[in-house]
């Protein structure tokens, strides 16, 4: 595992519902768990303050670290949709987002592409995207942060032709390959959640620790697929989808080892003395 990526999930399910600031130290006994060294965390942490994400402190001879507005902002709308809470019913209108990015802003464009995909747009065209939520806002900010509004249009608007639902989906998604992912998933961690489900009836149960590396692993990989997914209305899905058991695999399992988990967590968890 990254470190870098890791340290976006240590701060996504649990820094930040512990006042969001954490000192190196207790990062380091942490993610020590999974095998990274601290040259490596302090590493990642370097990369990610320079990159904008996460800022710091220092109290005495104590450094304290905290996800940035941009970073919060990043891990909000990753639970939103790791955890399912986009709006169930759609209006049946698309965003769409056209831009025209000068060549010699090419990296620019480039960090606009992975935004959106990020986002869960599909490409319809080289430089159109859309997504069947409305994302106007985030579009919004992202142009803002990276100065390129001049060069990007957006639009909330009906779908009136030529393809069908399906059509339009499958020219800008590869469901069949998300699908084979989700299957995967599903493949690797259902004879782990028996098997701990298994445990807990016999009253054996798992230690703090382990909770905590199997819930942390388990949001990794669950994470993964916000890079993959763009979390279609049900009206737009095939009607083999395995995203719905994946979900429910993910919640069960989750639940199980999210109590241990919290308490490992917190007995290395250190934030900054109140001065």
């Amino acid at each position: 595992m990254k470190s870098q990526s890791m340290l976006f999930t240590i701060y996504g399910e649990y820094v930040r519902h512990y006042g969001g600031e954490i000192w190196v130290g207790s990062l380091t006994k942490l993610m020590g768990e999974f095998g990274l060294s601290e040259p490596a965390i302090r590493a990642a942490i370097s990369r990610m303050m320079k990159q904008g994400w996460i800022e710091s402190r220092k109290i005495g001879n104590r450094s304290y670290y905290r996800m940035t507005s941009r970073g919060k902002k990043r891990l909000d709308e990753a639970a939103l949709r790791i955890y399912k809470e986009m709006p169930a019913e759609w209006d049946g209108n698309w965003s769409i987002v056209s831009y025209n990015i000068p060549e010699e802003k090419r990296h620019l464009r480039d960090q606009l592409r992975k935004e959106l995909s990020w986002m869960g747009f599909g490409m319809l065209a080289n430089s159109t995207w859309i997504s069947p939520h409305n994302l106007e806002e985030r579009v919004k900010d992202m142009n803002e942060a990276y100065e390129i509004t001049s060069y990007v249009e957006i639009f909330h608007a009906q779908h009136l032709g030529w393809s069908d639902p399906a059509g339009l989906v499958s020219r800008c998604w590869n469901l069949d390959e998300i699908n084979a992912a989700y299957e995967a998933f599903i493949t690797e961690y259902r004879p782990k959640y028996d098997d701990i489900k298994e445990k807990l009836r016999q009253r054996e149960g798992l230690q703090d620790n382990e909770c905590f590396v199997e819930k942390t692993k388990l949001v990794h990989e669950y994470r993964k697929f916000l890079f993959i997914d763009p979390s279609l209305p049900d009206v737009l899905l095939p009607d083999f989808w395995l995203g719905k058991e994946a979900e429910e695999l993910f919640r069960g399992y989750y639940d199980l080892l999210h109590p241990g988990a919290v308490r490992f967590f917190l007995s290395f968890f250190e934030t900054a003395p109140v001065v």
